[in-house]
């Protein structure tokens, strides 16, 4: 069995659901070729990585990177650090050499974008894997398979739209999320799943977009308990339109009342529409316009698929295929994609270019929010 030596960067919520995963891969997936081991993890504080060693069962910590980077039992680099940290631990990782997992948004910059890209054509061969795990929900891998069979004809127009509740609460003291200092901002955070499913189950890149941003409370509690001034996107609205014509809008949102982790899309073409949501994750619903719509309604209407926890061979055997599907299960297949194109030796998808023009929308939107016009995705650089 091939053994693939784990670096994790950063020891918050990420590199906690990213641990879960490579602890329980053999849990869902029998007979793995491979195993994660979880060698060496690295955060800010003495404290914390020894604290992060002992609770996620990683062999070392230490609060220098360069211990991972330099290290050459190490295979992969697992990024999960804030945002604004991103960049160097990419540009070391390519330059390392070492297969990498990179959490979203990959990067916060056209600079940073223009970097990664430069190291990443002068890097030799390896996995470099952006983190969009809901690519992996059963009902979501259906969508984009209905799509390349034709199923909703020409593409028309899309609505994706991630809403939570989370900035509701004006005196909810602040994270690095909602500090633009540390890359935060509901766009970048949110809008990075939203605007990756329309592209990924669609097949259609965004070339074109135009953008709002909110800050519903224009003062909140900074992490030192004093008055801190907003800075960071609270809630964003996108108009934008695909290479083929098709429009829609993509809505990141933390201002959302009433919802809780609610990411929903739909898609409508000329023969058939699809619509899926989080909240829902073990249907998705097609509408085939090919029914016949006769008096009374003839077969015409959405038909609800189930989906539930039916993953690709070799998922699915743990637990049942037929068991309700959950959120983590999305991380798990995931990090199954990297460690078998790891062993594998093949390109793992999503890739780090896809994460870079995801990253390259989404500051399309920005400039778009400043500027108050259209702005060409992919001629603004």
């Amino acid at each position: 069995m091939k053994r693939i030596n784990i670096g994790l960067l950063g020891g918050g919520f990420m590199g906690r659901t990213h641990t879960y995963a490579y602890k329980n891969l053999p849990l869902y997936y029998d007979s793995l070729p491979f195993e994660a081991v979880l060698k060496i993890i690295c955060t800010s504080r003495v404290e914390s990585a020894q604290k992060a060693k002992a609770v996620f069962g990683f062999e070392n910590a230490t609060t220098d990177s360069r211990d991972i980077f330099l290290d050459p039992s190490i295979d992969v680099v697992d990024i999960s650090t804030p945002n604004v940290c991103h960049k160097d631990a990419l540009l070391a990782a390519l330059q390392a050499g070492k297969h990498i997992y990179c959490e979203k948004p990959v990067v916060i910059s056209r600079k940073e974008i223009e970097e990664v890209e430069l190291a990443l054509k002068k890097a030799k061969h390896a996995v470099r894997m952006t983190v969009f795990n809901y690519r992996f929900v059963p009902a979501v891998m259906r969508a984009k398979q209905l799509v390349e069979e034709g199923k909703l004809g020409r593409l028309l127009t899309f609505r994706s739209a991630y809403l939570h509740n989370s900035s509701t609460n004006p005196f909810k003291p602040i994270g690095w999320k909602q500090n633009s200092d540390f890359g935060g901002g509901v766009l970048f955070d949110l809008g990075s799943h939203a605007a990756d499913l329309v592209q990924f189950i669609s097949g259609e890149k965004i070339v074109s977009v135009c953008g709002k941003s909110q800050i519903g409370f224009p003062f909140r509690q900074g992490m030192d308990g004093n008055e801190w001034e907003t800075n960071a996107d609270e809630a964003f609205y996108m108009l934008a339109k695909t290479e083929t014509g098709a429009c829609g809008t993509v809505e990141a949102n933390k201002l959302a009342l009433g919802t809780n982790d609610s990411l929903s899309i739909a898609l409508r073409g000329t023969q058939g529409a699809l619509k899926f949501s989080l909240m829902d994750p073990n249907y998705l619903y097609f509408y085939d316009n090919l029914q016949p719509g006769e008096l009374l309604g003839g077969n015409r209407g959405y038909t609800r698929i189930d989906c539930v926890g039916k993953m690709p061979f070799p998922g699915g055997i743990f637990p049942s295929a037929k068991a309700p599907f959950g959120w983590e299960r999305t991380h798990l297949h995931s990090v199954y994609s990297l460690l078998r194109a790891v062993f594998e030796g093949e390109e793992a998808c999503p890739t780090l270019q896809e994460g870079l023009d995801i990253c390259r929308l989404l500051l399309s939107a920005y400039e778009s929010d400043e500027k108050g016009v259209w702005v060409n995705v992919y001629s603004s650089l």
